[in-house]
């Protein structure tokens, strides 16, 4: 029975199998073995289509920078998942194999079997599939172009600001060109990407092309960069002409709203400094209102900007950084563990700082080079080179940072522009260089062109300056002063030692005594202007040498033989030497000397010796006041003198008066007088009183009350006016036939009375049309600027006097009387600044909310006089009231 038994339940699961096989899912098990095997070989040709796929989407976007299309993407997903969950299922294969029995049509494992095969039938008809879609006739395009691509950038310090006012003017309507332009080095293509990746982060409408502007082919290759930014570019592209492209790209653009941002430099090689670029030659369609296209270009230059499109506002200057700001640009590049080295050195750094002037490049290249640097006398030696302008000397700087800026000097427009950029680094650091101080040097050096007369001369030499100060290599102080950036000025001390034309330049350095040279007779141009040197007592061989700066020194003594070397010796600047009683007769040998400036000295007397320098065109002897002698015949001996500068002189005009007369290229006359006799009687000489005289002075006055201004109406040229210590001058004189006479002080820009106790107004400067600035100091008596009654005499014969339209500023000081300075309210169409110090009974000023519109006016006093200045209406003192700055004395 047991036995039975037995049997009959071993022979159970095999009934039951064999059910299983006969129903309709048999084949899954019986073909499992087959499809098996198929699968493998489907596999293997969907893996070489898939290579085969993948090695053309390679050349397609390695080679030629194309982009795989979405189905072919797409087509590979599909392929990658399928074939790793084939290769999954055939290494699963060989158990569900061994389960198989009966010739294959059976199992063991009837459930997970049926499963299985299920599974490799269904992959087996996918990859199938997957194969049949597998055949592209191509597998990739030309990728869509998007609206902007991002740059390359470091984190920038201190472009805040510019980076507003920038999008800022991208937002107007009515500006379609925006010049960023600055000092090389400071900032402009940083500023530039910073633009360019505000478009690719933020969602816009413009189509943003980046190009750059090189000196070689510019229109050519920013035509190129355009095309292939716009998806023109192809083979036969490049051998179509200017013009062609021009029109291609024109026909594009013209469709498009597209923001171009050119570029002038790439750094580190400064290939692309640039001019004016013409759009229209490039194909560039000028930005119209309409669609609000944009243009936004790089320059060192301003006057490449005013080319561009002369909207002032849309030109905007990237300045040097401030002082905080650069030190934290300084710290990034050094490293702030460096700093911590030693407690002395962030002290020594904040000096390294100052001497780069804000400028980023020299931030950047030295706090490089310093970061290595981990000892105090380190920090020591580098902060004593910067100070002696020898930057190059430290690690990579003079590679790095001088050729960068040298680019601007190397396109200039000329090498007369170059000389006499190279000249002004003869000044000291920080240094504001006189613009007629600094011409009438490079005119006595023979710098400018040969003219026919002074005017013309001076006229180029202020030409020149403006273009250096358009091109940011000098930087404008006022209206008569320029000032050369600190790291410019480094860098031009650089170019003129690697030069022929060889610079010894020791000033504003602190030196106490004569300084030693290897080569002086190499040296063209010396200076040591701004020391505290005393004495020169060792004979300079120097033969080359055309300029010599002794100005701003503490000299006593120069040895007889001092200038016996210098033959070739043209300029020598001897002033502000305020210990300096005498001239070595050893002056004598200066024969080629054109220009002499003694202003400001203690010299008692000029040495008939000077009889010798035959060439002197330049003489200045202004604030001499110690000087009681120059001999008889000295001056007119002086047969080519074409400047004769007296103002504050000690030694009395009249007494060469006339010796001027036979000076027949005199153009230039400055002149002082003590008496009213005096001016009368020099009124007699026309030739120089009405044509030469830039800059009179008259002091003391002792024996007149009353001036008449007759004598001084017509003077041509006569730009500064002073008066000063008239104590017994009560009044100014203002006739009738002045009056309706033409052209009265139509030169005068500069009026300065000081210490005239019984003057009551000035009113006779409504003569003045172009004034610019009036000074008026410690008059006791003085009760009005303009009188009312006077002036209305005035203005009935000359009708609307136009009165200040000009002025820029206006400075009173201790005038204990003074009440009114005119009064209605005046328009001061450019009035820059107003200075009342100590005048007590000045209550009203002559404004109301429609002065100085539009002007950055700023007014300077004393507090407590501020608060009771008594306001025209609550408009006005609304308006002035942020104007004020507390005077400090």
């Amino acid at each position: 029975m047991g036995n039975i038994f037995s049997v009959s339940l071993s022979l159970d699961p095999i009934i039951t199998r064999c059910s299983d096989c006969a129903t309709g899912q048999a084949s899954y098990i019986c073909n499992l073995e087959d499809n098996l095997h198929a699968l493998q070989a489907e596999v293997a040709g969907l893996k070489a289509i898939r290579r085969d796929l993948m090695s053309r989407v390679r050349v397609a976007e390695d080679e030629k920078q194309l982009k795989r299309l979405p189905q072919v993407d797409l087509w590979l997903s599909r392929a990658e998942t399928l074939i790793n969950d084939a290769d999954q299922l055939i290494v699963q294969g060989p158990q569900h194999v061994e389960n198989l029995c009966m010739g294959g049509c059976c199992t063991t494992h009837p459930r997970s079997s049926i499963k299985f095969g299920k599974q490799i039938a269904k992959k087996l008809l996918e990859v199938k599939d997957q194969k049949e879609n597998g055949d592209f006739s191509g597998v990739a395009s030309k990728p869509p172009l998007p609206s902007a691509t991002e740059r390359p950038s470091e984190p920038t310090v201190g472009l805040e600001s510019n980076f507003n006012k920038v999008w800022s003017c991208l937002q107007k309507e009515q500006v379609g060109i925006i010049g960023i332009y600055g000092l090389g080095g400071v900032g402009k293509t940083s500023l530039l990407s910073q633009i360019n990746n505000k478009f690719h982060d933020t969602t816009h409408d413009y189509h943003v092309i980046w190009a750059v502007a090189s000196q070689d082919r510019p229109i050519e290759r920013v035509q190129d960069q355009i095309t292939e930014r716009i998806g023109l570019s192809n083979e036969g592209w490049k051998s179509k002409s200017l013009d062609e492209k021009a029109e291609g790209i024109f026909q594009v653009l013209c469709k498009k709203k597209f923001a171009l941002l050119l570029d002038d430099e790439v750094a580190p090689t400064l290939d692309d400094i640039w001019g004016w670029f013409d759009l229209t030659r490039a194909g560039v369609p000028l930005p119209p209102k309409e669609n609000g296209s944009k243009v936004i270009f790089t320059t060192r230059r301003f006057d490449v900007c005013c080319q561009m499109q002369p909207n002032m506002d849309s030109n905007i200057r990237v300045e040097c950084l401030p002082p905080g700001e650069a030190f934290k640009l300084f710290e990034e590049k050094v490293g702030s563990e460096t700093l911590r080295m030693h407690p002395d050195i962030c002290k020594l750094a904040e000096a390294v700082v100052e001497e780069c002037a804000g400028l980023p490049l020299a931030l950047i290249a030295i706090g490089r080079a310093m970061a290595s640097k981990k000892t105090l006398r380190e920090w020591e030696y580098a902060t004593e080179v910067l100070r002696q302008s020898a930057a190059s000397v430290l690690p990579g700087v003079g590679k790095e940072m001088y050729p960068k800026l040298k680019f601007s000097y190397d396109c200039l427009m000329s090498e007369r522009v170059k000389s006499c950029f190279l000249y002004c680094s003869l000044y000291p650091e920080d240094y504001f260089i006189p613009k007629d101080e600094l011409v009438d040097c490079w005119i006595g050096e023979g710098l400018l062109d040969e003219h026919t007369n002074l005017s013309s001369a001076r006229n180029q030499g202020h030409f020149i300056i403006g273009s250096l100060i358009d091109a940011c290599l000098l930087e404008k102080e006022g209206n008569h002063h320029v000032k050369m950036h600190d790291v410019i000025r480094d860098m031009t001390l650089w170019i003129a030692g690697e030069s022929e034309k060889k610079f010894f330049v020791k000033s504003g350095i602190q030196l106490r005594e004569q300084p030693k040279a290897k080569k002086w007779e190499e040296v063209t141009r010396i200076s040591l202007m701004g020391n505290q040197i005393e004495n020169l007592t060792e004979i300079l061989e120097c033969p080359n040498i055309q300029t010599l700066f002794l100005g701003r020194n503490d000299l006593k003594v120069i040895m007889d033989d001092f200038f016996n070397f210098m033959p070739m010796l043209r300029v020598l600047d001897l002033s502000l030497n305020q210990n300096l009683e005498e001239l070595p007769v050893g002056i004598a040998k200066l024969v080629s000397l054109e220009h002499l400036n003694l202003s400001f000295t203690k010299i008692r007397k000029l040495p008939v010796e000077l009889k010798a320098l035959e060439k002197l065109k330049y003489l200045n002897v202004e604030w001499t006041h110690d000087l009681e002698m120059i001999p008889q015949q000295l001056v007119s001996s002086f047969s080519k003198l074409q400047v004769l500068k007296m103002e504050g002189c000690g030694f009395g005009c009249l007494l060469i008066l006339e010796e001027m007369e036979h000076l027949r290229y005199l153009n230039v006359l400055t002149l002082t007088f003590r008496w009213v006799s005096e001016l009368e009687k020099a009124s007699r000489f026309n030739k120089f009183f009405s044509c030469a005289i830039e800059a009179v002075k008259l002091e003391d006055f002792r024996d007149s009350r009353s001036l008449n201004i007759m004598a001084l109406a017509k003077l041509q040229h006569l730009c500064t006016l002073c008066i000063w210590s008239c104590m017994d001058l009560e009044e100014v004189k203002i006739e009738r036939n002045i009056i309706e006479g033409a052209g009265c002080f139509h030169s005068l820009r500069s009026v300065t009375v000081d210490v005239c106790n019984h003057l009551r107004d000035v009113s006779w400067v409504t003569f003045a049309p172009h004034l610019e600035k009036l000074r008026i100091y410690e008059c006791n008596g003085l009760e009005e600027i303009i009188s009312e009654e006077k002036l209305g005499e005035i203005a009935e014969l000359k009708g609307n006097l136009n009165l200040f339209s000009k002025l820029k500023g206006l400075f009173l000081d201790r005038l204990p009387k003074l009440k009114t300075i005119y009064h209605h309210a005046l328009p001061f169409a450019q009035l820059k600044e107003i200075r009342i110090v100590k005048c007590p009974m000045l209550k009203k000023l002559p404004l109301n909310s429609n002065s100085a519109k539009g002007q950055r006016l700023v007014i300077k006093g004393e507090e407590g006089w501020w608060k009771d200045v008594e306001w025209e209406d609550e408009s006005t003192q609304i308006a002035f009231l942020p104007t004020f700055k507390p005077w400090i004395f």
